[in-house]
């Protein structure tokens, strides 16, 4: 999980700047292309192409068509609202998700744990604070996102107890090829030599990201591993303000407190071995 946290900061920064230039179609697609490149080491170690073959096809499939649309909804709200604010209202995904892990999955949720994502979302509220007139068009399009990301969250916890982080990572970046390949070509602009070192840095962040976040999911319970990543909001927020210089109010800090302390609550509760069993090597 620090894995993913430290890639998904980078990437947010990396994102925004790649979208100046190009759309975010083309930069989901060429994410997705290098992305193969670079993960190809991992999958020759893993056995090859052989060794990625699923039988659980439909569910990568579908898992990976909500993602698309789900990360696609998130690059574009980073165009049109602060940092801190695109990753804050995605947090009201670890609600969504909890939710569907106990129906889903059948995962036992005490009250350390519902504790812990309130803890989370009051702290979101207080970073975000929506005008009277309710949210903007980036807060809803954020908001669409993290429902998104609830899915595709599970999806993915049901996907490790069969599947590796590799084939996920692998199957991740096959099928939302595919999925991008027209609405890139219909927008391509070949992108500049500075915007290739931002192209790079997306495609390698978003690549490896998920595979930190698929191991983690494969090592614990969801309910465990989500409320972990309510740390990206202070971190992203810290990033804003040090790149772009946006404002980090008494709010924001108040806002961080409760998400840390929602984080501590949640970790120190969580009982020693209780998550599935290891990830199955090939």
């Amino acid at each position: 999980m620090a894995g993913w946290l430290t890639l998904m900061v980078v990437m947010a920064v990396a994102g925004r700047e790649a979208t100046r230039e190009l759309s975010v179609f083309e930069v989901m697609v060429l994410r997705s292309l290098i992305g193969l490149a670079m993960l190809w080491p991992l999958v020759h170690r893993a056995g090859g192409l052989p060794a990625m073959r699923s039988t659980r096809m439909t569910q990568h499939v579908l898992r990976n068509a909500v993602h698309y649309a789900a990360q696609y909804g998130w690059l574009a709200a980073l165009t049109l609202i602060p940092l801190a604010q695109v990753v804050a209202i995605e947090f009201t995904m670890p609600l969504w998700s909890v939710a569907l892990a106990a129906l889903v999955l059948g995962e036992r949720v005490n009250r350390w744990k519902l504790a812990a994502v309130l803890l989370g979302l009051a702290g979101v509220a207080l970073i975000v604070r929506p005008s009277a007139h309710g949210l903007n068009a980036g807060q809803l399009i954020a908001l669409a996102a993290a429902l998104g990301f609830a899915v595709s969250v599970i999806m993915v916890k049901s996907l490790t107890r069969t599947d590796t982080a590799v084939q996920l990572s692998f199957w991740m970046l096959v099928v939302q090829s595919a999925i991008g390949v027209l609405p890139a070509l219909a927008a391509w602009r070949w992108p500049s030599a500075p915007m290739w070192g931002w192209v790079l840095v997306v495609a390698f962040c978003g690549t490896f990201s998920h595979y930190c976040f698929a191991r983690a999911m494969a090592h614990a319970e969801a309910t465990v591993v989500v409320p972990m990543d309510f740390l990206r909001v202070p971190l992203t927020a810290a990033v804003g303000w040090a790149v772009y210089a946006e404002r980090v109010g008494l709010a924001t800090v108040l806002g961080v407190a409760l998400i840390l302390g929602g984080n501590a609550l949640n970790l120190r509760r969580a009982p020693a071995g209780s998550g599935p069993a290891p990830e199955r090597r090939s």
